[in-house]
């Protein structure tokens, strides 16, 4: 493909999993958590960036524990910072954090808070702070995040720039769960996020939810070198496919996400553009059901509904092969431990018929679809409609509004569409989507043999092993949960080439979501 820009950001990162690994092998504590370099040409300074994106609606807020898609994410990273960053090679480094030490078990932790680092309103950042936006989730929180801190039994100041946290089971992998995007940092006591109060590199001048955002460079030099560029920032919400292509191609804005796949190769011939793809790293597309509510507590209907969708089929015609067949879990081809061994879920009629039979169900089977969920629902709910019906089950599919889809219908519906973000490890992956009682397990997946596997091999030093236990996680989720995962596409951004720093990232599009913190203009 023509104009497919491949270049990640330069610099030695320190392999977090060896050293940890390592350490608690042979006893000692590691420590590690440096800054990533920026790429080698210097970035320049000025210019207003515009950036159209889907991933948002009116209900959008600025409180972290209400982050549900890309556009809040991309509207805090300005704002704010996170503890720990995923770098391009997708090893955790640290962000507020300067670096860290963990003892043999990977129970405790210390943790060094960088120094110098001020709020917009003067205050400089310290340990009571950080303690204050770990806390917002845990406890009494609806909160995503609550699930990936849930071992945490104490957090320690030690003095103003170190903290201790303990932990009730070991977790190797704790820095990558400070890296999710929820746990921003926060003055201590702050609760007024209309008006935010970041270390980040802008200010917010306006926020129209649903409609557009614009941020303003703050005065004085960021503290990450080589950071924070542009004048300005705008970001318009721009739900349609077409439309975004559109205002990129005619110059209104100068990066889109999510590009049309149908139009993807067309939008690469255009030597002013550049198109980023980043196979099989993208989203996790799928259709879940609560399999703790009839009649989706029945195993054999939910077998009839994996073996009858045409998966192959959706790859090809929605996503025009810029993407991989799913296999109804949310680990993806390129996550280190996914098992590429394990059978598919293929289309098979006859197998979807025999279950459907064997269920007792008679009725139809409702979906509800909406392009709000993610760019091509609803044709993908007609695909697995024409498909079911070969092997003679019915699908009703109801359309229902973008506006305000993952407030009213997510989690809330029993059999709706979803899309699953790339997580930066296979624990932060299961942990969010499948763990008993959490927030966002939108399956209302229960099982113990699960449970056990994903806290043992959160502290199993042999990597065969480790990889063993997670390939029995995803077996047990592939045979037994509501989600139907039928395909995992591929990041698809696009900018104009004045744009530089879209490196390709180790977690999310748009550099990380951090395209306004990282990128210039040439």
């Amino acid at each position: 493909m023509a104009n497919v820009e491949n270049t990640t950001e330069s610099g030695i990162i320190l392999d977090r999993r060896q050293l940890i690994l390592g350490a608690s092998a042979i006893g000692l504590s590691a420590t590690f958590g440096a800054m990533p370099a920026m790429a080698q040409s210097k970035p320049k300074k000025g210019g207003t960036l515009r950036l159209g994106m889907e991933g948002g609606s009116p209900s959008d807020s600025l409180d972290p524990r209400t982050y549900a898609d890309s556009i809040p994410i991309s509207m805090s990273l300005m704002l704010w910072n996170n503890l720990v960053e995923v770098a391009d090679n997708g090893d955790a480094v640290g962000e507020l954090f300067e670096k860290w030490d963990v003892k043999p078990g990977a129970t405790d932790w210390t943790f060094t808070i960088r120094k110098g680092i001020t709020f917009t309103s003067g205050k400089t950042l310290d340990a009571d702070d950080v303690i204050y936006s770990l806390n917002l989730h845990r406890g009494e929180t609806k909160s995503p995040a609550k699930a990936l801190l849930a071992d945490i039994t104490e957090i320690k100041k030690l003095n103003a720039n170190q903290i201790q946290i303990l932990m009730s089971n070991g977790n190797v992998d704790l820095p990558y769960n400070l890296s999710d995007y929820h746990i921003i940092v926060v003055p201590n006591g702050y609760t007024d996020f209309a008006k935010p109060d970041g270390t980040g590199a802008f200010t917010l001048d306006e926020f129209q939810p649903g409609v557009r955002a614009t941020f303003k460079l703050k005065s004085g030099t960021y503290w990450k070198p080589n950071r924070g560029n542009f004048d300005r920032v705008e970001i318009r919400y721009i739900g349609d496919a077409a439309a975004r292509t559109q205002a990129l191609v005619t110059g209104q804005v100068d990066v889109i996400n999510r590009v049309d796949p149908k139009t993807a190769a067309l939008l690469a011939k255009n030597k002013a553009i550049k198109l980023s793809r980043t196979p099989g790293m993208g989203n996790r597309f799928a259709f879940v059901a609560h399999t703790d509510k009839d009649p989706y507590s029945n195993k054999d209907l939910m077998l009839a509904l994996k073996y009858g969708i045409d998966r192959k089929k959706i790859v090809d015609n929605v996503f025009s092969g810029y993407a991989s067949i799913g296999n109804d879990h949310t680990v993806g081809t390129k996550m280190k431990f996914f098992d590429a061994k394990q059978k598919l879920n293929s289309y098979d009629p006859d197998k979807a018929k025999f279950h459907f039979k064997k269920s007792g169900i008679s009725a139809p089977i409702e979906l509800q679809v909406s392009e709000g969920a993610f760019s091509g629902a609803t044709d993908s709910g007609q695909i697995f409609q024409e498909s079911l019906s070969k092997a003679g089950i019915t699908l009703d599919l109801k359309r229902v509004s973008g506006d305000g889809y993952w407030d009213n219908v997510w989690l809330k519906a029993p059999f709706c569409a979803v899309y699953w973000g790339n997580r930066p490890t296979i624990d932060n992956q299961l942990t969010s989507t499948f763990k008993a009682n959490t927030t966002w397990n939108d399956t209302h997946f229960n099982n113990a043999e699960f449970e056990k596997l994903l806290v043992g091999a959160r502290v199993e030093l042999d990597q065969g092993k480790r990889a063993q236990m997670y390939a029995k996680c995803q077996e047990l989720i592939s045979q037994n949960s509501g989600m139907v995962c039928f395909a995992v596409q591929d990041y698809l951004d696009a900018h104009t080439t004045k744009l530089q720093g879209m490196t390709i990232s180790g977690r999310y599009d748009m550099a990380d979501d951090r395209i306004a913190e990282k990128g210039w203009f040439a």
